[in-house]
């Protein structure tokens, strides 16, 4: 249920996992006659990663940001094991079905795309249309080995500019156009200000663990998972510079889908915001496809 109407255009709403955890999602309002946009975050995100999406498009359309376990204002979970894609499948389940959702579009980035394929696995009939940015059904190892050598490390700062600071150090290379003002913008998505006066970065440093453990990337058939998109009309967005998503692995995905269209986000490494040009042109010619697809269903 919304709980309280936000300056920003969304209302706080909260659904409550099957192990009893109290978690959060934002709701922009759009038109009743479209399906909802579901969209989840990466590994060490939250809701606020897709607020320039979501401000675009709502009134058109409802956009929902789950934030997962351990995330933003989603509750802690007791049990680090629970910090996996399975589990993040049935709390998005649980919201599904507390909002009655029949069809939702699903826009994922990172992890939150893997939890989109998992997702069209368990209910394809339900996706009308998705975006994946910056993974696919595998992923590189290189990359995976940089995001477990600072995931679970805690941070904390005097200031924002100071967070600002660190997150330019670590990501520099990512997003090398960047200024003050954009990393500035980056921290306050990344880090919150504790009752103490601190900055600290805003997710559970536990959801490390499961992640660290070995054999950890051993899990479901992806690419099986993946194949739950095929009836769907799909935009995958890369970035150029990704050592996450290999180049090669998009190209498969490509040619094992009918309705995608692969854009590429130059100079950008994992991930693209999904606020840049060629990101927001596709992202609106992904939605026409869309409406055209449940046209026709219609008729």
């Amino acid at each position: 249920m919304g709980e309280k109407h936000n300056r920003a255009g969304f209302e706080d709403g909260f659904w409550w996992s099957n192990d009893g955890l109290r978690l959060h999602y934002r709701d922009y309002p759009g038109r009743d006659d479209r399906p909802p946009i579901l969209c989840f975050a990466g590994l060490t995100r939250n809701a606020r990663d897709f607020e320039a999406v979501a401000e675009r498009l709502s009134g058109e359309w409802r956009i929902i940001v789950a934030e997962l376990r351990g995330r933003g204002e989603s509750a802690y979970a007791k049990d680090a094991m629970s910090y996996v894609p399975l589990t993040y499948l049935q709390d998005v389940e649980a919201l599904i079905a507390q909002l009655s959702l029949k069809r939702f579009v699903a826009f994922g980035t990172s992890l939150g795309g893997i939890l989109t394929m998992l997702l069209a696995a368990a209910e394809g009939d339900h996706v009308a249309g998705a975006l994946l940015n910056d993974v696919g059904p595998e992923l590189d190892p290189a990359g995976m080995a940089r995001i477990r050598g600072y995931v679970g490390k805690s941070a904390s700062f005097a200031t924002w500019m100071h967070a600002a600071r660190a997150t330019a150090e670590a990501n520099r290379d990512v997003y090398p156009d960047y200024d003050v003002e954009d990393w500035l913008r980056m921290a306050k998505r990344l880090y919150r200000l504790t009752p103490t006066g601190r900055i600290t970065l805003d997710y559970d440093m536990k959801i490390a663990e499961p992640f660290r453990l070995p054999g950890n990337q051993a899990g479901p058939d992806m690419w099986r998972a993946f194949d739950g998109l095929k009836t769907c009309p799909l935009l995958i967005v890369r970035g150029e510079t990704s050592d996450i998503f290999p180049a090669d692995v998009a190209r498969r995905m490509v040619e094992r889908h009918g309705d995608v269209e692969l854009v590429t986000v130059p100079r950008t490494g994992h991930a693209p915001t999904l606020e840049e040009p060629e990101a927001v042109g596709a992202i609106d010619r992904l939605l026409i496809r869309i409406e055209a697809k449940l046209g026709e269903t219609a008729k």
